[in-house]
């Protein structure tokens, strides 16, 4: 039973949550790609935010956003994990980013979330490529998308992380204790010197590197263990994703607001991977965050959050 798994989300603000029967809505017959997402909705505004996380995070990744807009009386925070990670489904593999986009749109439909102009799309890394194909598919419920340290894709050589990344997640794909992922992880994903840094509003006063151990070691406890093939068929997903320049254009013109954030310090996918996407996007605004690693949305929360405040109010304003 969906409602007996173990969350790290506050139960107080969750309205319903569950496991999507994605397979049946999309009536695909096949048994061996049977599966459900597993989602978490909290709130109950009118506005829908629907936060989709990256390679082999489960939508836990998503903590200090969830905390942050379910508190807000205007929105509804939907997450949900991906297929192959975390309590949804592992089907067969390859996956491909345009298949995870359809996993989702079954989700909206199931949730009922369809109105027209009522979402906030907000997706990080892979989580940004999956977005990408969303917002070819449903641009007329979208009030915003936001694009997180992701990229268009194009030929597999080049969606290859540069070779810090791409030898971490190697190396931890084969790694059967979680645990030692931790300190791969946060070299990986935060930048030096902040990550030994004393962190902010901590009691202790510790440094970032002991707070986000502790997270992530707390995440991992409660996450069901990914296995092999759902690492491998997400990576593939990254690997072969592309979004045309045409299409890239297509999107930036139907969505009220559309914003594209990155880090200038990413180990996973390269700043200039926004730039592109900008040159294609020309109504898209960029935001950049300064000594800022691939997890953004943990090392500048605050920023982070504001910024979502920020977009989603235009969003809204341009919609009216």
């Amino acid at each position: 039973m969906a409602s007996e798994l173990r969350t790290l989300f506050d139960p107080r603000t969750c309205i319903r949550k569950g496991l999507c029967p994605v397979t049946d809505i999309r009536n695909k017959g096949d048994f061996l790609e049977n599966h459900s997402l597993y989602f978490e909705q909290h709130g109950s505004g009118p506005e829908k935010i629907i936060f989709i996380m990256g390679l082999n995070s489960s939508s836990f990744a998503w903590l200090p956003q969830v905390k942050h807009f379910s508190r807000m009386p205007q929105y509804s925070v939907l997450v949900f994990d991906n297929r192959g990670v975390g309590n949804s489904g592992t089907p067969k593999g390859p996956y491909t980013t345009s298949g995870m986009a359809e996993d989702a749109i079954a989700l909206l439909d199931y949730l009922e979330f369809t109105e027209p102009r009522s979402l906030h799309v907000v997706g990080l890394s892979m989580g940004g490529m999956i977005s990408q194909e969303l917002a070819l598919r449903i641009p007329e419920r979208m009030i915003s998308l936001t694009l997180g340290v992701t990229t268009a894709g194009g030929h597999i050589w080049n969606n290859l992380p540069p070779w810090k990344g791409f030898n971490a997640l190697l190396r931890m794909i084969f790694m059967k204790d979680p645990a030692q992922k931790i300190p791969i992880l946060l070299d990986l994903l935060y930048t030096s010197p902040w990550i030994d840094e004393k962190a902010v509003d901590d009691p202790k006063r510790r440094t970032n590197r002991e707070v986000e151990f502790e997270s992530y070691a707390r995440r991992l406890e409660i996450t069901r263990p990914q296995t092999l093939i759902g690492a491998l068929s997400q990576m593939s997903a990254g690997l072969t994703h592309h979004v045309s320049a045409e299409k890239l254009r297509k999107i930036s013109k139907s969505i009220p607001k559309v914003t594209l954030a990155t880090g200038d310090h990413d180990n996973l996918v390269l700043p200039h991977n926004t730039v592109y996407l900008k040159a294609h996007m020309e109504e898209a605004e960029v935001v950049t965050f300064k000594d800022t690693g691939h997890a953004l949305h943990y090392q500048r929360q605050r920023e982070f959050n504001a910024m979502l405040e920020r977009v989603f109010e235009e969003g809204r304003s341009r919609r009216e």
